[in-house]
């Protein structure tokens, strides 16, 4: 029998049934304007490395009238492999996605790979609601859920990794945070949910819901307000749309003091929300000084509605919630909001301003001076704290401005990925803000941000003038499993090779670049004093300005000063990043001109063979014009000499080979870059002008994890069969849902019909955004738009990658591609060649940090039973994005 498929068609009569039951439900609604504060004291008091729990005293919420409790199920042990890698094998996906699952019973079994048996067996839940059982520990749990009618219904769950509702994959609340309410649509008759659950505990039930829209004020993103400065900063908070319909014509708005001046509200447009899913949607502030001079908090109104900013279509309110802003003094650690340039969604980092900000203001306002710019230190936190838990353990301190980031989540991506590129916008939005000084720039952290410290560090080694990683674990291969031991197959290779950014050993020579503090517990029982030790035996054989530090007796979490230590910040100050003109001799390797391209006043901007090390020793003699250097797997390189006096011509010996003497390169602009290129052609280096924006390079390219980035759109396929587009539309509601919840995403999800409606070549702003394409050639619409060129292509039964073609309904295919008419814009391309392959695609773990996804790749089901046997095709493009100039594995 076959269950759980998605893409099945939902007849009209059924969305009919729903949307008559949540007609019934908004005659008797009652909205409940209740104030929703931030609650300081709890969060500040978190110990970092400690997820939130709830207080004991919090007072029990009682349940509406409807709501269906889920406390029967069966529940079956893990069926999967481990590790970091997007190739797992897992029975219970492998028969779920060849539609080949059973519909639960006692006693029913899948056998795994290797023989054994795994057994489902019922469960139920205790007094409080709860399943705990040691087959939640990686396994799953399935519940049969009869309704007499089609109904609209809030899923509650936490505890779980994901669900499949109906077929229909939806996303998860591992940690249990509690916010993860989604609304779902069950059909007359029977249910089915799977959840998806790994660490031993799950909660879930079905609320009823009394209104199709309205805002969730769980999940808000806040700014503090500084008391008496005017604030212009931006809150995201969570809409919810209950109905089968895109929300495409709504406004918010938000009035300040609503029972003060009765000032008139600003209004925006809302942002496009896709059917029966939430979306987290940035509203923009401007508050006077004047509003917060003599208050603790202010309260604003927001709304949203149906209507028109501009008047021509009547406003119809839909809900409006209070939320309760913090004020806080000029010096207090507060918050800071900014729109991320990854998807347009509002996230914070905590600030703790110099001590002496206050005094230094006034005494330059008395005297006219300009004060000295501060000196600035980033701290990342650790596995399930806060940017502010993490900022509060800082005592503030004069001249110095502390900053912590979120990671975009208190989990979020271990610092890498989308992690890594949060601390990179916080740091640059801090460093504006208060002017910081760029030579005196420092990076921290403890536990997983102790990680992110030797990542980042070790990425990026001109940023930072000091280090300092606290308690810190060093890589995925070496902490927790990177998946590196399924390597020893040309296929498992090219693929894991994708996760190199996150090889911090491959990368420590960088380290000579800054000072090295490393401070770690000689007692730590969760993140092992050897992580530390090793660090020190590869830094010794290098690194002349290191400082190693085992605290004796302490474990993993010592008190504030495990983050905030006095003698690392001695260290710190006594630090800055040298000046470009005294900046003689560079070394620098990266994994990925991508992810890092830079290092002082040179560009790895091309590589030979994407992935692998790539490396420069440069030299530069300022007195005779020279620059000499030798390169490992670098095919294009660019020597900026901005910072230096000009000359006539330089010369350039490169790998042993003398260039003829070049002029010296003239500035594209005022303050800009002078870059002299170089190109290795036939085993030799050329002189060339800037690479074609078409060609890879430091600014574009794979792996195909880069297209979620970019304020990237999810664009689903509606020229399809029916299965075809309702699973394009699930699965983009289904990524867009794990990107807010593991990384406080919001990303517009439209039809391919609304792109190519918007498409406006002219528009730079639109056209430079990145696409994520859901379907294949013949059910998206706007594949002929964004890949009418491209060498992969996907089709009902076939793929062609190249000239290879692979038949099968059976394929899932992942790939990217630059976006044409942009030079930094790329398409993401989603799609499976039949109903197999699509529910391989929902199974892809591409959001998990440190798990590598190469330019394209092409997988059949029976990776899920055998592994690496089970991928068709895996690699990257050329540096001219073709596939005969790029590197690829292919298996029959």
């Amino acid at each position: 029998m076959r269950w759980l498929m998605s893409g099945q068609r939902v007849p009209a009569r059924t969305i009919v049934s729903a949307l008559l039951v949540l007609s019934v439900h908004v005659l008797s609604v009652r909205v409940d304007h209740r104030v929703v504060g931030v609650v300081w004291a709890k969060e500040t008091a978190r110990v970092p490395g400690r997820a939130p729990e709830r207080a004991d005293d919090d007072p029990p919420v009682a349940e509406p009238v409807g709501t269906v409790r889920l406390t029967r199920g069966l529940a079956i042990a893990p069926t999967r492999s481990l590790g970091r890698s997007a190739v797992r094998i897992d029975a219970l996906d492998y028969a779920l996605a060849r539609g080949a699952l059973e519909p639960p019973r006692p006693g029913g079994a899948l056998t795994l790979a290797d023989g054994a048996r795994r057994e489902w067996i019922p469960v139920q839940a205790a007094d409080d609601g709860s399943f705990t059982h040691e087959a939640l520990r990686g396994g799953y749990v399935h519940f049969d859920v009869p309704s007499d009618q089609a109904r609209v219904m809030l899923l509650e769950a936490s505890g779980h990794s994901s669900a499949i509702v109906n077929g229909e994959p939806r996303a998860g609340d591992p940690y249990s945070h509690g916010y993860v309410r989604l609304p779902v649509l069950l059909r007359s008759g029977r249910n089915d949910i799977l959840f998806s659950v790994r660490r031993g505990r799950l909660v879930a039930k079905l609320a009823p819901i009394d209104k199709p829209v309205w805002i969730d004020p769980a999940d808000a993103t806040l700014p503090d307000l500084a008391a008496g400065s005017d604030t212009d900063a931006w809150v995201g908070i969570v809409v919810v749309n209950a109905t089968t319909d895109f929300l495409n014509d709504g406004i918010v708005s938000v009035r300040l003091d609503p029972d003060g001046s009765g000032a008139t509200p600003a209004t925006a447009p809302l942002p496009p929300i896709a059917p029966l899913t939430v979306r987290k949607v940035p509203v923009r502030i401007t508050v006077p000084g004047s509003m917060t001079a003599a208050a603790e908090e202010l309260v604003c109104e927001l709304s949203v509605a149906r209507g028109s900013t501009d008047g021509r279509e009547p406003v119809q309110p839909i809900d409006s919630r209070r939320i309760a802003l913090r004020v806080v003094g000029p010096t207090a650690t507060r918050k800071a909001t900014f729109l991320s340039g990854i998807d347009g969604s509002v996230q914070y980092y905590a600030v703790v301003p110099p001590l002496d900000l206050v005094n230094a203001r006034s005494s330059n306002e008395t005297t006219g001076s300009t004060p000295n710019p501060p000196a600035l230190v980033m701290t990342l936190h650790g596995a399930g704290v806060e940017g502010m838990g993490q900022a509060a353990c800082f005592a503030a301190k004069p001249g110095l401005v502390t900053i912590a980031p979120t990671n975009r989540r208190p989990f979020g991506f271990d610092w890498e990925d989308w992690g890594r590129i949060d601390a990179l916008e916080v740091l640059e939005h801090a460093s504006a803000a208060f002017g910081a000084d760029r030579r005196r720039v420092y990076l921290t952290g403890h536990s997983m941000g102790g990680h992110g410290t030797w990542h980042l560090g070790a990425t990026y080694p001109d940023r930072f003038a000091a280090i300092g990683p606290s308690a810190g674990w060093v890589s995925m291969a070496s902490y927790a499993d990177g998946g590196r031991a399924d390597r020893g197959t040309p296929m498992s290779e090219i693929v894991l090779r994708a996760a190199g950014a996150s090889d911090t050993l491959a990368v420590s020579a960088n380290l000579a670049h800054h000072g090295v503090y490393v401070l770690h517990g000689d007692q730590d029982d969760n993140v092992p004093v050897a992580q530390a030790r090793a660090m020190r035996k590869r830094l010794a054989e290098f690194h002349p300005d290191f400082v190693y530090r085992e605290q004796p007796g302490a474990g993993h979490w010592w008190g504030n000063p495990c983050v905030d230590w006095p003698p690392m910040t001695d260290f710190f100050l006594r630090h800055e990043i040298p000046k470009v003109e005294d900046t003689r001799r560079v070394a620098f390797t990266t994994m990925s001109p991508v992810v890092s391209a830079d290092c002082h006043w040179v560009r790895v901007d091309a590589q030979r063979r994407a992935f692998l090390p790539s490396s420069v020793r440069a030299t530069y003699d300022p007195d005779h014009r020279f620059l000499s250097g030798t390169t490992d797997n670098v095919a294009r390189i660019a020597f900026d000499l901005v910072g230096h006096k000009p000359a006539e011509e330089i010369t350039i010996e490169l790998d042993g080979q003398r260039l003829d003497p070049l002029p010296w390169p003239e500035p594209a602009g005022a303050g800009a870059s002078r870059r002299v290129w170089l190109e290795s052609r036939d085993g030799a280096w050329h002189a060339v002008s800037a690479p074609p924006a078409e060609h890879k390079r430091a600014e574009r390219g794979g792996p195909f994890k880069e297209a979620f980035r970019n304020r990237m759109m999810f664009v689903h396929g509606t020229t399809g069969t029916d299965e075809e587009n309702a699973w394009a539309l699930a699965k983009a509601r289904f990524d867009a849902e794990q990107f807010w919840y593991q990384g406080n995403g919001s990303v517009d999800i439209v039809s391919d019909r609304a792109f190519l409606e918007r498409h406006d070549p002219s528009d730079a702003a639109e056209r430079d955004r990145n696409v994520i394409v859901y379907g294949h050639a013949e059910s998206n619409a706007a594949w002929p738009v964004l890949l009418a060129s491209s060498p992969a292509e996907v089709a009902p039964n076939r793929a062609r990658i190249g000239d290879r073609a692979f038949e099968g309904d059976d394929l899932a295919c992942l790939f990217v591609r630059p976006r044409p008419g942009s030079d930094r814009g790329l398409v993401g391309v989603v799609a499976g060649t039949g109903p197999i392959g699509r529910r391989l695609a929902n199974r892809i773990p591409y959001f998990v940090s440190g798990v590598g996804i190469p330019d394209c790749m092409l997988l059949s089901a029976e990776s899920l039973a055998v592994g690496w046997d089970g991928v068709r095709a895996a690699g990257y493009f050329g540096n001219d994005w073709g596939v005969a100039s790029g590197e690829f594995a292919w298996q029959p």
